[in-house]
Parts: structure tokens; C-alpha cells; sequence
């Protein structure tokens, strides 16, 4: 039995030299992804950002002066590259040491964010777009009340968000799977919120209405995120018709046409052939994994009935 539970924990240990393989090659992998994810969802952003300022909403575009045209592409680049940065960042363990340089770079960020933003303000306010005041800022969606279980949902979803992404122990299946489910995480974290701070900066610049309501957006984002299908028209834009009701005759209702930015993971890869490569090898690396991760579960469920044979008969008297 002795010998039996020595080669059982000889078999374990050539599976964690394995497994631990596959973690080097796993967390190369997503390191590149992700560095290459960050730049396509910049694009893609700006892409989007285009489509719905020239197609979906070019007059209230237009009524905008240059200095507020400039501001609000620089907030949409800002966001851009903040989600680079904060995908870049994610792979990055724990008490890993950061550069000083880099930590002023991001610093002259925050302070541009905030000079942009102040400055759109300030412009807005000397220059009033009429565009901006709408019948729709009039109106109530007969929808919105009916919505607020998706409060604490929303606050969840684009609030601060930090999962556990250190990983202590690579031969450890278990722990690797789930950081590699935690970066997944932080990656569609990503996505809602560069797309939620973009409506923001569209919504301030008076492209969007001012009134235009969350709980909708994130029913209309859910619904597409878990459809499959490939929605016409530009790409990680969502373009709805809800009902609204009119405040002053609650009998007469219209409908209106909303787009606004849903950025969606699937798009991304779709518009990017070498970001769909690198995905296609992240799933390989996956596969592999499972397979050593079953074997060594497997294993450690032999040493466990082995170990517990072997206790049984070292006290076992026969009467």
C-alpha cells in the first residue's frame, strides 16, 4: 500500500510540473491578448463614437462648437486609453512593484480627465446647445418605474470592481482556473464601464439625452450580450425604440429611436483577425489545461481512497 500511495504522488507531482507549464504559457498568452484587446477596444470606441455622432445623432453634432467637437473626441480617446491601461494592469499580481514614471504618467492623466471634463462644462455653459433640450428631457419613459430592482445591479456593474487576480500557486489547477475566470472578469468589467463613461461624455456633450435612462441601456445591453447573433448596422452601438409618454396627456405615447455605445467582446475579436488568433490559442492553452486539471483531480482522489485504506488497516484488529 506504501508503495501504491508513492507512485500515486509521483504521478501528482509530474501533473503540477505540468499544470505549471501550461500556466507560464497561459499567462504569456493573456498577456498578449490583452495588450492587444486594449488597443482594439480604443479603436473601436473611437469607431463607434463616430458612427453614432455622424449617423445617429449628426445634428446634435453639428450644433456643437469646435472647441466642444475637440473636447469631446479627446474624452473618448482618454477613455480609450484608460481602458489599455487598466487591462494592462490586470495581470499585474499583487505587491508587484510599479514604476514611479509610470505612476505620474497616470496622475497627468487623471489631471487631463479632469481638465477636459472642467472644460466641457465651462464651454457648454457659455455656449447652450439647443439641440441638448429636446422634447425628450420633457418626457418620462412609462418603462423607467417599472426598472428599480436594477439599481444595486447597475451600481455592481459600473462601480469599483477588483477580483482576486493573484496567483500564488501555478501548479495548482484549481487556483489557476480561477484567476484565468477572475481576468475574464475584469475584461467584460472593462468593456461595461468604457461603454457606460462613454454614453456619460456623450450625454454631457448633449449628443445623447440628457434623460437617457440606465436601467433601459442595461436590460437592451444584457438582451445583446447573450444573443449570439450579429446585430445590424455599426458595430457595438445598441439602437433601441422605447415608448415614452407624453407628461401632459398620459392617454398619448410615442416611440423614439435611442442609440448609444455597447461595446461587445465578440464584435471586437469579429472586426480584429489577430486578436480572434490570439483568443483561438487562449482556448487551446484552456483545453490542455482541463484535460491535466481532470487527471489530477483524479489523482488526488486515489491518494485520498489510498491514504485512507492504509489508516484503516494500520488499526485494524482482527477479533
Amino acid at each position: 500500500m506504501a508503495r501504491a500511495i508513492e507512485r500515486i504522488e509521483r504521478d501528482i507531482a509530474l501533473l503540477k510540473e505540468a499544470i505549471s507549464a501550461i500556466a507560464v504559457e497561459l499567462q504569456s498568452a493573456y498577456a498578449t491578448y490583452l495588450s492587444t484587446l486594449g488597443q482594439a477596444i480604443r479603436q473601436q470606441l473611437i469607431l463607434a463614437t463616430y458612427h453614432l455622432c455622424t449617423q445617429g445623432y449628426a445634428e446634435n453634432f453639428l450644433s456643437l462648437s469646435l472647441n466642444q467637437r475637440q473636447q469631446l473626441q479627446q474624452a473618448i480617446r482618454n477613455l480609450g486609453q484608460e481602458a489599455v491601461e487598466q487591462l494592462l494592469t490586470s495581470t499585474r499580481n499583487e505587491g508587484e512593484e510599479v514604476d514611479e514614471e509610470d505612476e505620474g504618467d497616470e496622475e497627468d492623466e487623471e489631471d487631463e480627465v479632469a481638465e477636459v471634463a472642467e472644460g466641457d462644462e465651462v464651454a457648454q455653459e457659455d455656449e447652450p446647445n439647443p439641440q441638448s433640450k429636446n422634447h425628450l428631457e420633457e418626457l418620462k419613459l412609462i418603462t423607467e418605474e417599472n426598472l428599480p430592482m436594477l439599481k444595486e445591479a447597475l451600481a455592481l456593474r459600473y462601480g469599483n470592481f477588483a477580483p482576486t487576480i493573484k496567483l500564488t500557486d501555478t501548479s495548482n489547477p484549481i487556483e489557476l482556473a480561477t484567476w484565468q475566470q477572475n481576468l475574464e472578469k475584469v475584461i467584460q468589467h472593462t468593456l461595461k464601464k468604457v461603454s457606460h463613461d462613454a454614453n456619460g461624455v456623450l450625454q454631457k456633450a448633449g449628443i445623447l439625452p440628457k434623460k437617457l435612462p440606465e436601467p433601459i441601456l442595461e436590460v437592451a445591453a444584457a438582451a445583446s450580450e447573450a444573443s449570439a447573433e450579429v446585430i445590424p448596422g455599426p458595430p457595438n452601438l445598441l439602437n433601441l425604440v422605447i415608448e415614452i409618454e407624453n407628461e401632459r396627456d398620459a392617454q398619448e405615447s410615442s416611440l423614439t429611436r435611442i442609440m448609444a455605445i455597447n461595446l461587445r467582446l465578440g464584435e471586437i475579436e469579429f472586426a480584429d483577425a489577430k486578436l480572434s488568433s490570439e483568443r483561438k490559442h487562449i482556448r487551446s492553452i484552456l483545453l490542455q489545461l482541463n484535460k491535466l486539471g481532470q487527471e489530477y483531480q483524479k489523482k488526488q482522489r486515489e491518494r485520498s481512497i489510498a491514504e485512507a485504506e492504509a489508516a484503516w488497516r494500520a488499526i485494524w484488529v482482527d477479533d
